[in-house]
């Protein structure tokens, strides 16, 4: 005899189980904060931007001073107040992650303090015309809110400081991107370390909400623009064949240059320089940035994407076709420059307008800018961040988000696919090795030579 299962009595449990519902409006709500905190990021970057570009279009050498200015102020704030809001972000989230980090530790990676600081630093950054992106500090911001909120956890809750850490950094990946799928993707592929089970479901709820917050605020579409692609022949295949494999040598030799300045210590007259004197290091980088960028008309400023909105239209946001394929390797050589001076700054904008600059090359050269350039474009786009992230899944769905359309689905997973194994030939992972370097800066042990234990 087959006996019949009641659900009532589990329903009962469910429904009077305050803890569980007060957990659950706790993530929720602290989920919409963080949405919240980076839509008021994006608007404050953003605002940032056009105040400098406005300033640019009247006096449009000012940049040889204004820039080398706000990336001295920033280094010097950065290292003297908040040393953890330096770099991207995701590195910070990721050793916050880390089982060797005790808890009272995690603050030296990510905080309430620490978001504000990285909102500010980093919007003086685009204020100051480098080449940077918001969405990876958006992790760290994202994460640095959901983390406060196990402070109001009742006891036994099932949601660990783990798995807030985890929903809060995605969810800054969702929100900044609008990208809710996105923003999934990338805990399950950078950040997760181990299951949370019995709490995926509401994590993944909190992710969603926050994506959905810059949604409401910003629209269904992405700060790129959306792709419009019409349908793939086969005159794509070599042309998306060299793309790929172009995008995770250069995309491998890019995060091998990350690494290798970042996680350091680099060898070299440079490096040296840079650990001895901070300060007139990142005065030389951000002339050194003014300079490309006054060179490119303004084009490398800032993250990236009005320039790859102009070519997504079929426009050149420079004029000249010279400068047109000059602006990839200004572009990356802007960007690495804004990340060595040691300002808070993300590389995923700029990545994606890199590699959609080298898509549109590549469209170019092969003599298909008038019909297939958009497709070219969105593959070099997954590529190129899939290759200098090396998460090929997460890259692949952010663009995937982009395209008007579903024939190019396939198209874009194989070559983010392809352009991330080349790069890991190149490079270690970027984020796993600059996450290690952050571990440096814990205090040593109390048995270990150096502490103050060991020095009493």
């Amino acid at each position: 005899m087959i006996k019949r299962h009641d659900p009532l009595p589990h329903v009962q449990r469910e429904l009077s189980d305050w803890r569980l519902w007060a957990t659950r409006a706790l993530v929720i709500a602290f989920a919409g904060l963080a949405g919240l905190c980076v839509v008021f990021f994006t608007w404050l970057g953003e605002s940032a931007l056009v105040l400098f570009h406005l300033g640019r279009e009247r006096w449009p050498w000012a940049p040889l001073l204004w820039t080398p200015l706000c990336t001295v102020l920033i280094v010097a704030a950065t290292r003297r107040w908040w040393p953890g809001a330096a770099g991207s972000g995701i590195p910070q989230v990721m050793a916050a992650l880390d089982p060797a980090v005790a808890p009272e530790q995690r603050g030296l990676f990510v905080s309430v303090r620490l978001a504000v600081a990285k909102v500010m630093l980093t919007s003086g950054g685009l204020l100051g015309g480098l080449s940077l992106g918001r969405e990876g500090p958006s992790v760290q911001v994202a994460a640095g809110i959901m983390h406060a909120a196990r402070r109001w956890l009742p006891e036994g809750a099932t949601v660990s400081a783990h798995g807030l850490l985890t929903a809060g950094g995605a969810a800054g990946i969702a929100a900044a991107f609008n990208t809710p799928l996105g923003g999934v993707m990338f805990a399950i592929e950078e950040l997760t370390r181990r299951p949370e089970q019995r709490s995926s479901g509401l994590l993944i709820a909190g992710i969603v909400l926050a994506g959905l917050v810059g949604v409401s605020f910003y629209g269904n579409g992405t700060y790129f623009g959306v792709i419009h692609v019409v349908e793939l022949t086969g005159a794509l295949w070599w042309p998306a064949l060299l793309l790929a494999l172009g995008c995770g040598l250069l995309g491998g030799l890019f995060s091998r240059l990350l690494v290798m300045s970042l996680a350091g210590p680099a060898p070299g007259r440079l490096s040296r320089w840079r650990r001895r004197q901070p300060l007139w290091f990142a005065a030389a980088c951000g002339l050194a940035v003014a300079i490309i960028g006054v060179v490119t008309d303004g084009a490398v400023f800032g993250g990236g994407y009005e320039h790859t909105q102009a070519l997504l239209r079929g426009q050149s946001a420079d004029g000249t076709a010279a400068q047109a394929w000059l602006f990839a390797p200004l572009k990356l050589i802007a960007t690495w420059l804004t990340a060595w001076a040691g300002v808070p700054a993300g590389i995923f904008a700029p990545s994606l307008s890199i590699g959609a600059a080298w898509g549109a090359d590549v469209a170019h050269f092969s003599g298909l800018a008038a019909v297939h350039a958009p497709a070219l474009i969105a593959l070099g786009m997954a590529g190129f961040l899939a290759a200098t992230t090396q998460a090929p899944l997460t890259s692949f769905i952010i663009v995937m988000e982009m395209v008007d359309g579903h024939a190019m689905v396939l198209s874009l997973m194989a070559c983010a696919l392809v352009a991330s194994g080349v790069s890991r030939l190149l490079s270690p992972a970027l984020y796993v090795s600059l996450a290690s370097a952050q571990l440096q800066r814990l205090p040593p042990p109390a048995d270990q030579p150096g502490s103050p234990a060991s020095n009493s």
